[in-house]
């Protein structure tokens, strides 16, 4: 596949952390795409993005939702699980540059406004009371070196 694209590889990363279990929503790659990154892709590399993963065979549409292709999970599979996104990023890039497409493959044709929507229901969801699984957790308060309830450890009598 070339030329490749860092929101491809990004694309496939955000695929396959939020279709674990069932094809996933745009809305899910979204959110777990803005879990991974910290920031959304713009509207226009994302339909770009789909475009050029569908044509080639990674990704397909499926019961409403998005999911990897086999060629796609065989791409995914080696990484290191202490690696940052950045390290599976480039890892991703480097698997895609030797990817060679089989066959012909219909592409993935989103609008600007599929994508939008998608934005915006992922940025009123993250701003909202409900609980969102893909939102990074809030690291807990610093306790003191004492913890209420803790008993100190007994000390051993000298004979």
């Amino acid at each position: 596949m070339f030329p490749v694209h860092d929101v491809d590889a990004f694309l496939l990363l955000a695929i396959a952390v939020s279709s674990k279990r069932r094809p996933a929503e745009l809305v899910e790659i979204i959110a777990a795409g803005d879990l991974i990154q910290g920031a959304v892709c713009s509207e226009l590399d994302l339909i770009e993005a789909f475009s050029r993963l569908s044509e080639n065979g990674l990704i397909c549409e499926l019961e409403g939702g998005y999911t990897l292709t086999p060629d796609a999970q065989v791409i995914m599979t080696g990484q290191r699980k202490s690696a940052d996104a950045h390290e599976r990023v480039g890892s991703i890039k480097g698997k895609l540059s030797a990817y060679d497409p089989k066959g012909e493959h219909p592409p993935v044709l989103l609008g600007s406004e599929q994508i939008a929507a998608a934005v915006l229901a992922h940025q009123t969801a993250k701003n909202s009371t409900v609980r969102n699984l893909f939102v990074p957790k809030p690291k807990p308060a610093e306790l003191d070196s004492k913890r209420p309830g803790k008993r100190k450890p007994l000390v051993k009598r000298r004979r």
